[in-house]
């Protein structure tokens, strides 16, 4: 009988402060309690007694080997295992893992992706301890049990080769400023920090109906593939009956989670069939974005092991709802108070007025970048559709602080805004109560929910960390700001409500609580002056001009050579993965469907001459044969042609830009050309003569 979850079980893979507390002595816990709560820079002495500890409780759960856990620029993490035995010379070994191993370890910078830093001649990189994020230990399936340590990545020459070393300097920063402004309102926390609650949604397919298909193998996503009778017209799906060996694989899942405490808040059906999504509870920015790459290897795992294949690509299937991950963003001081939650008279509270105001500016100044951030190959399928935001950046407040902001604006102050009012549903049985003062809106990218921000586009393949980072930095940068003018004032109090109309006047534009999908807001946004922009390659730009460079060296979040590497390896990643996915349709058609509809053709055309032959008319026959025959024709010159698209890249590709240019405008905008005669042959040819499992299979035989 499978144990049940219970408070016992939480985090019992989790090097966590308790077990810390529990483990290490009370000097070396107070110490790291200090790096880990406040900033404060680690003192590496205490080095050797963490290492002890964590090792002797590492083997206490069965583990071997230790690793390195970091974030390469690959949206995946990385790890090497080395084992706790070390050779002593004399034929013997002993049990060893130092202070010195805990704070550092050398993998190889050139074989990952760097933009150039590292290269194969001079390839030297290091992995460094983050001792913020607790170790955990993680089960190989069919393998040791490996302590994983939370690090960062960087080059030889100091350079981050990872998402995390920005994400960790950017909460600094936000940090930093923040004090600034909580101390213009008389208040001293020691520390700022930001959360995020990120909401993963993922695709469950049969396992072996999986392993048949090429494209979702190799590039997460079907390249081919006629839509089924079915999809999401009847809303069916959303929150609906969990199917029973899906509530099995959840409850694998929560328990797993549960012991590297990561337990989810929220689990259930999403909007298209064998979608999903699960919620996991609020951590800081860095603890939370580990924990993501966690859940999505976890997620993987539990579903091999229960009969399943996880998606994670944000459009695995065309025609239905793809795939996002919701990142849900807050600003606390170390005292518990949430910086941007209005309170109870959110017109007469200055402070959140002036953090509000802050983060609207942060994200007008920077909404090109803001969309960078969230973009992907596989993303650029979902902005802009009616499924997920537009790729045009906005804002929604909703009724209340839109009214708010509206008489700030007008009047200097807000007198009188909307409260909520108390519900009575006319059913006796039922119980009244108060009803929030705005409504939702699920067509803005950056919306307010209440207390936090929810950004809505990041993809669900995507590491949170970079657009975390971006996040932090463009507030940190325009909280410095304002920190810079209100400083000098001699009347704090009036340039505060100063400062916070001007700003809010300034960037009103990027305001908009309407409807994100309609075809009126894109002519809207256009007026108002706000990017559209439609690809993740236009997007790319963004990230390189003198001013986003100068704002990233300013509050040390990355160096000039930082930022142009990270926009090669987004070119790079890009035309990569066009190039597999244009490679993989190429294989697939060529090997799989055109094979498969020629000998589906042949005995079609045979059955058609023994009815001649009987003296029976085939003109049914001979009709669907001619109508398979023109596709089939159509679909290998559309191949060839695919073929030539692809040899003719190779004449760009020392133009990294032009290169992903070529690869996004040519060659993936030619799929739909060679994908429309396949899709059309799979409604025509007999289900068990076509070579892959179609999604009606797919989509609803789980």
């Amino acid at each position: 009988m499978e144990m049940e979850l219970s408070s016992e079980m939480l985090g019992t893979r989790l090097f966590s402060e308790a077990t810390m507390r529990e483990r290490l002595p009370k000097a070396v816990f107070k110490e790291l309690k200090k790096t880990i709560d406040y900033g404060a820079p680690l003192d590496t002495a205490i080095a050797d007694s963490v290492a002890i500890a964590m090792r002797e409780w590492a083997k206490e759960l069965g583990a071997t080997h230790y690793t390195h856990w970091f974030h390469p620029l690959t949206n995946l993490t990385a790890e090497k295992h080395d084992s706790f035995i070390d050779p002593v010379g004399d034929g013997t070994f002993i049990t060893e893992f130092t202070g010195k191993e805990l704070i550092k370890s050398e993998p190889d910078g050139s074989s990952f992706p760097s933009g150039g830093i590292r290269s194969t001649c001079a390839a030297r990189g290091y992995t460094v301890w983050d001792s913020t994020s607790p170790a955990f230990v993680k089960e190989i399936p069919g393998g040791c049990k490996v302590l994983c340590i939370p690090t960062i990545f960087i080059s030889y020459t100091g350079e981050s080769l990872d998402f995390k070393t920005p994400l960790l300097r950017s909460s600094d920063a936000v940090s930093k400023q923040a004090l600034r402004i909580l101390k213009l309102f008389g208040k001293t926390p020691t520390k700022v920090v930001t959360s995020v609650g990120p909401e993963q949604e993922y695709f469950l397919v049969n396992k072996e109906q999986y392993l048949k298909r090429l494209d979702l193998k190799l590039c997460g996503r079907t390249l081919f593939g006629a839509p089924a009778p079915k999809g999401q017209e009847l809303d069916d799906q959303y929150f609906g009956v969990i199917k029973d060996n899906i509530s099995v694989f959840m409850k694998q899942l929560n328990r797993d989670l549960w012991e590297y405490g990561i337990p989810a808040k929220t689990q259930h059906n999403e909007v298209a069939p064998a979608q999903h999504e699960i919620a996991p509870i609020y951590g800081t920015t860095n603890v939370g974005s580990d924990q993501n790459a966690l859940l999505m290897e976890t997620l993987k795992k539990v579903a091999d092991r229960t009969g399943f294949a996880c998606l994670l690509h944000e459009k695995p299937f065309a025609g239905v709802n793809g795939s996002g991950k919701h990142n849900n963003w807050s600003v606390t001081t170390t005292d518990g108070e949430n910086l941007i939650d209005p309170g109870k008279e959110p017109e007469n509270n200055l402070q959140f007025q002036l953090f509000l105001a802050a983060i609207l500016a942060a994200v007008d100044n920077n909404a090109a970048l803001l969309r960078l951030s969230a973009s992907s190959a596989g993303n650029d399928h979902r902005l802009g559709a009616n499924e997920a935001p537009p790729a045009i950046i906005s804002a929604y407040l909703g009724d209340q602080l839109g009214q708010m902001v509206d008489e700030l604006i007008e009047k200097g102050e807000a007198t009188s805004i909307t409260k909520g009012k108390r519900y009575n549903s006319g059913c006796a049985v039922v119980p009244e109560f108060t009803m929030d003062a705005t409504d939702r809106n699920r067509t803005s990218p950056f919306a307010f929910t209440g207390n936090k921000f929810e950004f809505r586009m990041v993809g669900s393949t995507q590491a949170i960390g970079f657009p975390m980072m971006v996040l932090n930095t463009i507030v940190a940068d325009e909280l410095g700001k304002m920190a810079d003018v209100l400083e000098k004032a001699d009347d704090t109090e009036a340039a505060i409500k100063k400062m916070i109309v001007d700003t809010l006047r300034a960037h009103k534009r990027i305001i908009f609580n309407g409807n994100g999908y309609s075809d009126e807001w894109v002519v809207e946004a256009e007026k108002r002056g706000l990017p559209n922009l439609k690809c993740m390659v236009d997007a790319i730009p963004s990230l390189v001009t003198d001013e986003v460079i100068d704002m990233f060296e300013r509050l040390e979040i990355m160096s000039r050579r930082e930022v142009l590497a990270r926009a090669e390896v987004l070119y790079e990643n890009y035309a990569k993965q066009i190039n597999i996915e244009a490679l993989t349709m190429i294989e697939m058609s060529r090997k799989q469907i055109v094979p498969a509809v020629m000998k589906y053709e042949a005995a079609l055309a045979a059955g058609a001459k023994d009815l001649k032959e009987l003296g029976v008319k085939a003109n049914a026959q001979v009709a669907l044969i001619n109508a398979i025959d023109e596709r089939v024709e159509a679909l290998k010159l559309a191949t060839d042609e695919l073929e030539e698209l692809v040899k003719k890249a190779a004449e760009k590709e020392d133009d990294i830009p032009a290169y992903a240019k070529y690869y996004h405008d040519v060659v993936f905008a030619y799929f739909d050309t060679v994908r429309k005669p396949a899709d059309e042959l799979e409604k025509m040819v007999d289900e068990e003569a076509w070579p892959f499992p179609t999604y009606e299979k797919l989509l609803f035989e789980q």
